[in-house]
This record gives C-alpha cells, structure tokens and sequence, in this order.
C-alpha cells in the first residue's frame, strides 16, 4: 500500500484524488456544532490511507486518516447517521426555546390594545376576519364600519353580498380565532399575530439549533429574531405578514429536519458504500419523507396566507433536491443529480408542492361553500373584464349538485384568482402611497411604514411635558432595528463567500431564502409595495447573522485569544442590538415622545 500520495478525504468506493474535503462540499452533512462539542474535520489535505477492500468489492477504498488535533475523520455514513445523535440536551435546548419565545410573547401582548383603532390595513383584515368567522366567507360593509366597531358595535353593519378580497383567507381565519375568543376589538383581532410572532421566534431557535448544533447560538438567532423592529411590530397588528413569514419558516426548518433524516435513513440502509456505476442506493424506503409531508403542509398555508410565499417553495424544492443527490453522493452513487431527480426529485415534488396545492385549495374552503354568492356579486367586475376577458363561465350556468357542484364551485374559484391577479398585476400599477418603497432598498431600510400617528398633543396635556414651544406625540413606525438589518448585509455577503468558497451548505439556505424572498419583488416596483413586506427575508438574515457569530467565536471550545476576542466581540454586537431595540421601542409601542425625543429616533427624512 503507498502512503506518499495525498489528497482531500473522500468517501468514493474508488481511489481518487479530488482535491476538496466532505465537510466542505455542498452534499456534507451538518458538521459537528460551530460551538458543538466535537468540531469537524479542517479543510486541509491528508495522506491516503489504502485499506482492504469489503468482502463485496474489487477496488480499494480510500482509509480515513486524521484532523490537525489527531482524531479519525468519521466516514459519510458514520457523519449521516449520527446527524441526528450529536445534538446537546433535548430538555435544556427545548426549554431555552420555549423561554426566549414566552419572553417575546410577554413583549408583544405588553399594551397590545392600544391605540384603539384599526392600524394601517387592519382595516381589512379584521373586518374580513369577522366576516369569515360569522358568515362563512367575507361580506362588504358600511362606509360607517369602523367607527361603529370601534364604539362596541356589529349590528348594522354588514352588508348582504360577498367583498373583493385580494388575499387568501389563512390569515384571516386566525385572526378571526383571535376575534371569536377575545371580542371584535383592537386586542381581539392582534392577538393571533401576537401568539403567530412568538412561536415564530422558537421555530428560529430550533432552526438554528439543528443548523450549528449549538443551543446558544440557537437563542442567539431566536433572541435576534425577537428583537427585530419589523417583526416586532408586525406581531401587533392584524395584518397577514407575520402568518405567512412564520408558514414560511416553518417550511424551511421541515426541509432542514428532512436533510438530516434522509442521510441519516440512507446510512442506516447503505452499510458499505454503493458499489459499480449503474447503482442508485437506495429507493423504495427513501420514498416516503415525513418532514417533506409537513412541510408542504406548511408551504400550502404559507401560500394560503399570501402568494408571495411561491416563490422561496420553488428555490427551497430546488434545494432539496440538490441536498439529497449530494447525499447519494457522498455514498458512491455515480451521476447523482440526474438519478436523484428521478428517486429523490419526483417523490420530493408531490410532498411539497402537490400537497401544498392540495392544502392552499383546502384553506378556501368556505368561499367555495358559498361560491353561489361570489359567481351572483363578483362574476362580472372590472376585473373580470381586463385584457378582453369575460364574465366567468359559471356565472349563468344552472347550478349543479353533487361532484359537479364541487367542480362548479373549483372553475368560479379559478376565474376569481384570475381577477386577483389582475388586481395586483395591472390595476395598481398607476397607484401610489406615501409609504410605498422601491425594494432594491429594503435590506437598508430605505422606508418605513407609519401605521399609526397622534400628532401636535400640547403641552400639559395627555401627559405630554414639552416645552411651552414644542409639543408631543405617537407613533407606530414599521421599522426594522438598524443594527440587525444594516450588519445582516454584511452576514449575507459572508454567507455567500461562504456557500461558494468554502461551500458550506448552511450558508446556501441563507443565502437562497434572501434571494427567494427578496429579489422577486423587483420586478413589481412599478406599483405600490412596502418595506415590511421583507419580513420574510428577515429570518434568513438573522440565521446568516448567527452563522457568522458562531464562526466569528470558532469552533474550539479551549480558552484562547483568538476565541476570547470573538466571544467579545459577538457579544458586543448582541447588546448593541438590544440597545438599539430598547431604543426604537416607544416608536413601535405608540409610546408618548416629545418632538424632540421623536427626531432623535427618526435619523433620516426618508424614515419621516
């Protein structure tokens, strides 16, 4: 056997050199934790180590030889099946999560009825959630509603025909749980995104737990999340963001949890490397993936909260199947991405996205019970027309019965989201609003949102205490917090060079969440869209934050200088983030702030 050659390490059944590391391919499994207890091996090349071939093989396999401290570097198998095992303490990381997510929960109930009136969109959402949850499907309403509403009253209000929403309903019918426990209030109908915007935050910890296999930078990346401005404040108002931003994460973290387990399942059933050129591992048992079913569950009501969800299902579908060749990989199949689009690829697609279709279809359920309404009221509208359509064709057909009622009521629910998609294609394209922002600048955050503002209060009045010259006021600001956002640029330039360089697949999912969520936007800048629609992209911004503490802070857990100056450092960076929301928070809150205490938090005219 020689001994004097070298190469990177490699798992193929067959001696070859190609010069990377697994741990640094796209297809590696997780590493140990970036603050884990056993760190993986460096990229750094090592002597071949020629070993007996299995009793089933010809060809000599290439040995494992050693990392820089001296310990074996495991096998593909060996790192796959023991994904799943290496985590820290299921207790003590599942209690820290649900702590930082009940603390989040306790900042965003603080007050949450106030101001006592309909915020920005809430407007729509909480009046259609009402409608939803007494009728069964959205009716349109008195120009008097609020105002009714606001005093205590419902009677009166409601009108007899079906309204024009523009959303799906997933959204809605949450906020309409939160109305049927707590009463149609300002309260009532924030609490669901209250409660939504918590349990966002535990998803983030368990995300970046089973990401880096550290509990802390798991609390980190939870703690990061929950002190963000734009989330923050979107968990206090009814509008559909924060329910489509947390489906959405969800979803990322069932694809995650199934990267694991499907190496972790093909190590189990592949105890030798798959050997020839025509073999596929395995197949059959790998058909079935229960994190993939799930997940599409959650796409399905993240598309079902609003469309914008589309687009991060596509690239993360993509994604996943690129995981799972890397995966076959790694275990000796030959042309892996061209075998696993067919075993991996097909299965993967009817877990995700034919459930997810099944699913959002399923979350309009009660429109399509009453269709009737909708094919009498809203079968020939401006919409409808656009572009030389015409009125649907269920609307003078003689209503059916049975499964062809159901397949009456599918054709009406089509023609409506044709209309929809007029609407937000076309018919907005010459609108305007103050508070509309180009997306190129959203990441910066070029312009909040003001939901809400008590202007020119005098002094000794309401408790103001300005100045005889001066007054005070309140606001309700959808900003992000600067620090988070302006650094999380830096994180995702780093999480690129990372994925690409270093190709570490952890970064990959930041980087293609912020692009999935983000960059089509881009192409609808012609027409009125806001900043806070980047709540989505957020929690991809806060995990390549947090993947870039753990790297700033290493991997070795021996006192050092080098680890002490990043332990330092991230934890600088942590409270200057906790500064800065502590800041920012009577801006979010609708706290009393004099003109001048109110300038000092508005840093650009752009914000104003």
């Amino acid at each position: 056997m020689r001994h004097s050659e070298t190469a990177a390490v490699h798992e193929d059944p067959h001696l070859t050199r190609t010069g990377e590391c697994s741990e640094c391919r796209n297809d590696a499994p997780p590493a140990a934790a970036l603050c884990g207890d056993r760190p993986p091996a460096r990229h750094v090349q090592f002597p071949l180590v020629t070993t007996a071939a299995p009793p089933d093989q010809d060809a000599p396999t290439v040995g494992l030889s050693r990392t820089t401290d001296g310990r074996p570097v495991p096998s593909a198998r060996a790192r796959a099946a023991g994904a799943l095992q290496r985590l820290e303490d299921p207790v003590v990381s599942w209690s820290a999560a649900f702590g930082i997510g009940l603390l989040a929960l306790f900042l965003r109930l603080w007050h949450l009825g106030t101001p006592h009136a309909f915020e920005f969109d809430e407007t729509y959402y909480a009046k259609d959630a009402w409608s939803l949850a007494n009728f069964g499907y959205v009716r349109d309403y008195t120009t008097n509603a609020n105002d009714k509403i606001l005093d205590g009253t419902v009677t009166g209000v409601w009108k007899d025909g079906p309204s024009m929403i523009v959303h799906p309903e997933v959204g809605k019918w949450l906020i309409a749980l939160g109305e049927k426990t707590f009463g149609m209030d300002p309260f009532g109908w924030r609490v669901a995104s209250a409660v939504v915007g918590a349990l966002m935050v535990v998803v983030m910890c368990r995300l970046a737990r089973r990401m880096t296999g550290s509990t802390a930078l798991g609390c980190v990346a939870g703690l990061l999340l929950s002190l963000d401005g734009l989330q923050f404040v979107l968990s206090r108002l009814a509008l559909l963001d924060i329910f489509v931003a947390f489906f959405l994460l969800c979803g990322i973290a069932c694809m995650v949890n199934d990267r694991d387990w499907f190496r972790a399942r093909m190590a189990r059933l592949t105890p030798t490397p798959v050997p020839g050129s025509r073999a596929w591992g395995p197949v059959r048992r790998l058909a079935f993936r229960p994190w993939l079913l799930l997940g599409g569950v959650c796409w399905g009501l993240a598309c079902g909260s609003k469309w914008e969800a589309v687009y991060p299902l596509a690239a993360f579908g993509v994604l996943t199947w690129l995981w799972s060749a890397g995966a076959r990989r790694s275990f000796g199949v030959r042309w892996p991405l061209l075998k696993s689009a067919l075993v991996d690829g097909v299965p993967a697609f009817l877990h995700l996205v034919v459930v997810a279709f099944v699913v959002y279809v399923a979350t309009w359920t009660g429109w399509l019970i009453h269709a009737q309404e909708y094919e009498t009221h809203l079968s020939a509208t401006q919409y409808t027309h656009y572009a030389g359509g015409q009125d649907w064709p269920t609307r003078d057909e003689k209503d059916a019965s049975g499964f062809g009622e159901v397949t009456q009521s599918l054709r009406s629910l089509a023609s409506y989201h044709r209309d929809v998609y007029m609407f937000h294609t076309h018919f907005l394209n010459d609108s305007t609003h103050v508070y509309a922002s180009k997306p190129s600048g959203w990441l910066l955050l070029n312009r909040p949102v003001g939901v809400d503002a008590d202007v020119d209060i005098q002094p000794g009045t309401r408790g103001c205490d300005a100045p005889a010259d001066s007054d005070c006021l309140r606001q309700v600001l959808l900003l992000g917090t600067p620090a988070i956002w302006w650094a999380g640029v830096g994180a995702l330039l780093f999480a690129a060079v990372m994925w690409v360089g270093a190709r570490d697949w952890r970064y990959g999912v930041a980087v293609v969440g912020t692009a999935s969520t983000w960059l089509p936007w881009l192409q609808y800048d012609d027409r009125p869209i806001f900043s806070f629609y980047a709540v989505i992209t957020l929690p991809f911004v806060v995990l390549a934050l947090t993947l870039a503490m753990g790297a700033l802070i290493g991997r070795d857990r021996a006192p050092s200088p080098r680890r002490t100056a990043g332990v330092i450092a991230a934890g600088a960076y942590f409270v200057l983030v906790l500064v800065n929301f502590a800041w920012f928070w009577p801006i979010w809150t609708d706290g009393l702030l004099t003109h001048a205490e109110w300038l000092d938090r508005i840093w650009f005219e752009r914000w104003i």
